[in-house]
């Protein structure tokens, strides 16, 4: 079950963190696993360590704020591997901080990060897709986009554009047979929340104390986001589309 052998998987931010429980686990189950990261370095030993572990992966650097990389970063992910059947809107980036202790540039880094680079990385994939009339497209969002979080507001309204996107293209792609889901971490330990955490007092508080506040008492893994994400990849869930799935131990029920 959930089989993706030669299957072709591009997954963005997969150098560390969700990205490379994701990547490791697509691996596992078979996948050629491209990692579209700035973060070379950590994207290489990355990759290493699925190829030493009988996996298929490679490292490509990709800024997914600019078209024209991820352009070059498909090109030379086809190249390689051959056309991609699943592509995975994982890279985002965030600080906690109230709305009005923000400005514009802190408004447009979000916002691009999380919104633009999926559009970016869409746009270069899904007309491939259609060709072949399959594919699988799952975007990363948060629920903090679901039910709103105190300190993330910018962050909160770009992964609310991710999930009307994903709603959207799941119709307008439906006709080739191209599923679009979205998957909505809770707080998940990675570099990134203790980058927060690190940064800012009040987000130390709350991330803190997120082990009592979650109903199954504990913070997600990256794990638990990538089997999820393996499930969306798979031809298990080929009547599957336009859904938004939280993984987050219940700390959000969403009707």
């Amino acid at each position: 079950m959930f089989e993706l052998t030669d299957k072709v998987a591009i997954v963005t931010g997969g150098a560390r963190g969700i990205g490379k429980g994701i990547c490791a686990m697509l691996a596992k189950q078979g996948a050629k696993v491209a990692i579209a990261d700035l973060l070379m370095d950590e994207g290489v030993a990355t990759a290493a360590e699925i190829e030493n572990s009988g996996g298929c992966a490679i490292a490509v650097k990709t800024d997914i704020t600019d078209l024209a990389s991820v352009q070059t970063m498909v090109a030379a992910v086809k190249q390689k591997f051959g056309p991609v059947d699943v592509l995975v809107n994982n890279a985002g980036w965030d600080r906690m901080k109230p709305f009005m202790k923000t400005e514009p540039a802190f408004w447009s880094k979000v916002i691009d990060i999380n919104f633009k680079g999926m559009l970016n990385t869409t746009y270069a994939v899904a007309g491939d897709m259609m060709e072949c009339n399959s594919g699988k497209i799952i975007n990363i969002a948060s629920d903090a986009a679901r039910v709103g979080s105190m300190g993330e507001s910018v962050y909160a309204g770009a992964k609310g554009a991710v999930i009307s996107f994903s709603k959207t293209m799941a119709r307008e792609l439906a006709r080739n047979k191209i599923n679009v889901n979205v998957i909505c971490p809770g707080p998940t330990p990675t570099p990134l929340l203790d980058d927060m955490k690190a940064e800012d007092a009040f987000a130390d508080k709350v991330l803190s104390s997120m082990d009592k506040i979650i109903p199954l008492k504990r913070m997600g893994t990256a794990d638990d986001i990538a089997v999820a994400v393996v499930f969306f990849a798979s031809d298990e869930a080929n009547f599957i589309t336009g859904q938004v799935l939280s993984v987050s131990g219940g700390l959000t029920m969403v009707n």
